[in-house]
């Protein structure tokens, strides 16, 4: 099957022939660098996996990364994709790669650790448990979301290969000492995210007009956190006041929080009512 460059976006072929076509291409939607080179090296990964039959998988990817790979990889018809990250709504996720004939389940590639400690008296951030388990000296790539239990302590997504080292090094997160075992990611304790749904009628769709309403805060105000490169859409770090927002995105800004667009819709005046959906 044929896969000119021009039409690579468009139709669904191999994932070999694309390759060989035009890379940048396919990535030409990817507006950060980084996040390219990262998607660039999981289809080289996916062209692997397709010629070898074989099912290969990535460590844990960031959310842009994993948006951006996902959208890329399901225009080919010699390959399938698994995204996993322990939970529903994981932000760190593993792909897995393969042919359609040989990936017909999904893979066993993340684990879960629960932390137990007395932080009854010594609460520990998302940031304490994460340099104490990178202290180990494994790298963040191998761990995927941390979920903070308060004072029961926290539970750990990472691949299957190192819970047994992590379980044995891990003694002490902060100043306090604790046990660290493997759970089913069944016994997860997570909770959906609790929201606060309302409208905004904006002039436009740009990032500084919505996100200043979304976050209740001037708009000059975040044009100054864009210019701080504070302000991320779908994880991509914004860098112009005019980005425009559509349904889905999620924005979020440093020390703010994050909130996600919902449905738009035009008014008679030209205008735009968007519902905005804020994670609290």
């Amino acid at each position: 099957m044929k896969c000119p460059k021009k039409f690579a976006a468009l139709r669904r072929c191999h994932v070999a022939e694309a390759i060989r076509g035009d890379v940048d291409f396919l990535l030409k939607g990817v507006g950060d660098q980084a996040v390219a080179k990262e998607v660039k090296q999981i289809l080289e990964m996916a062209r692997r996996a397709a010629s070898r039959r074989e099912v290969l998988h990535t460590d844990f990817l960031t959310p842009p990364i994993v948006k951006e790979s996902v959208s890329v990889l399901g225009k080919f018809v010699d390959v399938k994709i698994v995204s996993q990250g322990g939970y529903p709504e994981a932000e760190r996720c593993r792909i897995s790669i393969g042919h359609p004939d040989v990936l017909t389940s999904d893979p066993d590639i993340v684990a879960a650790l629960s932390i137990t400690g007395d932080f009854g008296f010594q609460p520990c951030s998302h940031g304490d448990f994460l340099g104490a388990i990178l202290g180990t000296g494994i790298s963040r790539e191998k761990l995927g979301d941390i979920l903070i239990q308060e004072e029961k302590g926290a539970q750990v997504l990472i691949v299957p290969e190192l819970v047994d080292f992590v379980v044995s090094a891990l003694d002490k997160v902060g100043n306090v000492g604790v046990t660290c075992t493997k759970i089913p990611l069944l016994a997860l304790e997570y909770e959906p995210p609790r929201t606060n749904t309302f409208k905004t009628v904006e002039a436009s769709l740009r990032i500084d007009a919505v996100a200043s309403a979304g976050f209740k805060i001037s708009r000059s105000k975040l044009v100054d956190l864009i210019s701080s490169k504070d302000v991320r859409v779908n994880w991509a770090t914004v860098t112009k006041n005019g980005t425009l927002v559509k349904t889905g995105d999620i924005v979020s800004v440093s020390g703010k929080g994050r909130l996600k667009i919902g449905e738009i819709n035009e008014t008679k005046k030209g205008k735009f009512a968007v519902e905005i959906i804020r994670y609290i």
